[in-house]
């Protein structure tokens, strides 16, 4: 499940390069507009380090409290981006959302203490010596 979740994270930060660039090309001649559209960019970034951190750090409950409140934020923003273009199935607004939810999940699976728990056989049960 690791795996899944680190690919989540990376798909996030190569959304944002692309988000990035896309701004770039759209909002060139447009300082205001380049600004506010590269915060976004920034934003998608961050909500990838936070959860690519939590994933190496699955005892942190408080990372995993803000990741996961940054990923709802992010699925608000998707889904009001696919209502503002009018198209909730357009792909930049799908794959957003999707991401967001699917590591909304993980960071919540981590922030209520369930990631990273191995259930170990008791000792006793195991052959092992009881102390």
């Amino acid at each position: 499940m690791k795996t899944v979740d680190r690919i989540c994270g990376w798909l996030l930060f190569l959304g944002g390069i692309g988000h990035g660039l896309g701004c770039l090309k759209a909002y060139g001649h447009s300082p205001e507009l380049l600004l506010w559209s590269e915060c976004a960019t920034l934003a998608g970034w961050l909500l990838a380090g936070l959860n690519l951190l939590r994933v190496g750090r699955p005892a942190d409950r408080a990372l995993a409290w803000v990741s996961f409140a940054g990923c709802l934020a992010w699925v608000v923003v998707a889904v009001a981006f696919g209502r503002l273009i009018e198209n909730m199935l357009d792909f930049r607004a799908l794959i957003n959302l999707i991401l967001a939810l699917v590591l909304a999940a993980f960071s919540l699976r981590a922030a209520l203490g369930k990631a990273g728990q191995h259930k170990l056989p008791h000792p006793a049960q195991s052959g092992g010596v009881a102390a």
